[in-house]
């Protein structure tokens, strides 16, 4: 039987001694690297779709699976994957799915054919979904119960900097050098995270939580708090990004911006979210998580409505409206993020506190159909409109 754990005990993560609070976010940012360069390689593949699909000579449709097929598979193997790999160390665990996300990215580079690439992908999805909520866990843990919500943010933060830094990072790459140079590029930026990790995580890191059995591990999804926690993720999930591909035609058509107005909006979105979560994370700290969940949830919907309102307005005034929403939403998607993890921290109990955020990993991703759908529906309006 697991052995009951004060919240508040804590290991150092680059330290060996078991139970000694460490209030340093210094080895935060060592886990930050691996989510960074897991975000870079996320986001940087959708525009290099056409140029893969060109030199492999196959269709950008079935060229697009490489995107599906990771989705998918990230989305099943995270709590699979961190059920299975639970009586591993946790710095191990780390180091391993960096691995595999590493020789991912190494096959990719030099892939003679689709399925070659798509077996890549696979890799790489299995190591994103072992490495993130792993990663999150470790870093929530190790530290005192009124740093976690930073901890979390700074680990999470990797995610939103690939979006603003990683993102235009690997599409200059892969147009000045080919697609396949971007795959080299973030194998560097797995090796990078790998040194990282061993150089800023303690081996026992972690150690002075109880390991769960498998039962216990898998019985974590029966837990009513977790359940609840996660149906928030849901409706969170898909309110954030279901409205994702919207963003452009809105801008375009309700506010007249050209190429360059939609990229620096979407910039801005990006700069909001990165400033979110680290704000969430501070006020997670300060304030709570259940608050900084809650007005968190009330913004994105006050955000969106103001979207709705710029409609209506004139000129600047809708142009004004507009920005202010948009910088609000990707503000407050990622000031609840970090607080979330907590939650679900204490809802599943530290020695299960990988699985509960693997499973919230699971249930982001699950939303994504409905942001296919809105897609879809959105090019046949285009189509026919």
């Amino acid at each position: 039987m697991l052995q009951k754990h004060d919240l508040k005990s804590a290991t150092p993560v680059n330290g060996e001694h078991l139970g000694q609070p460490n209030p340093s976010m210094l080895p935060a940012w060592f886990l930050a690297l691996g989510t960074f360069a897991i975000g870079t390689e996320g986001f940087m593949i959708a525009p290099l779709l056409p140029t893969i699909a060109s030199d492999l000579g196959m269709s950008l449709s079935a060229t697009a699976m490489l995107v599906v097929v990771f989705t998918l598979v990230l989305a099943l193997s995270s709590p699979i994957g961190t059920v299975i790999a639970g009586g591993l160390r946790r710095r191990d665990t780390l180091l391993l799915a960096m691995t595999i996300f590493k020789v991912g990215n190494l096959i990719a580079a030099f892939a003679p054919g689709f399925g070659t690439l798509m077996f890549a992908r696979i890799l790489m999805a299995v190591a994103a979904g072992l490495y993130a909520p792993n990663a999150n866990a470790l870093a929530g843990m190790i530290v005192p119960a009124e740093k976690r919500g930073m901890a979390l943010a700074i680990v999470s933060g990797g995610m939103t900097i690939a979006i603003a830094l990683g993102l235009p990072l690997g599409s200059i790459t892969g147009h000045a050098f080919g697609w396949r140079s971007t795959f080299l590029m973030v194998a560097a930026m797995g090796a990078i995270a790998i040194i990282g990790i061993l150089a800023g995580v303690g081996r026992n890191a972690g150690a002075h939580l109880a390991i769960a059995s498998i039962a216990e591990r898998v019985s974590v999804i029966r837990q009513a708090p977790v359940l609840k926690l996660l149906s928030v993720t849901l409706f969170w999930s898909i309110g954030a990004y279901t409205a994702y591909p919207y963003i452009a035609p809105y801008l375009f058509q309700t506010l007249g911006f050209a190429d360059k107005g939609v990229a620096a909006t979407v910039t801005l979105w990006g700069i909001f979210a990165a400033l979110g979560v680290f704000t969430g994370g501070a006020l997670n700290d300060r304030l709570g998580s259940l608050k900084v969940a809650g007005f968190s949830l009330v913004a994105l919907a006050l955000s969106f409505t103001a979207l709705a309102i710029a409609t209506a307005l004139p000129g600047m005034a809708a142009v004004s409206v507009a920005l202010l929403a948009v910088a609000g939403w990707g503000f407050s998607v990622w000031s609840f993020f970090p607080a979330q993890m907590a939650r679900l921290i204490v809802a599943g109990g530290q020695s299960h506190a990988s699985i509960a955020l693997s499973l919230n990993t699971s249930t982001i991703i699950s939303a994504f159909p409905s942001v296919a759908r809105s897609a879809r529906a959105l090019s046949q309006w285009a189509m026919f409109g």
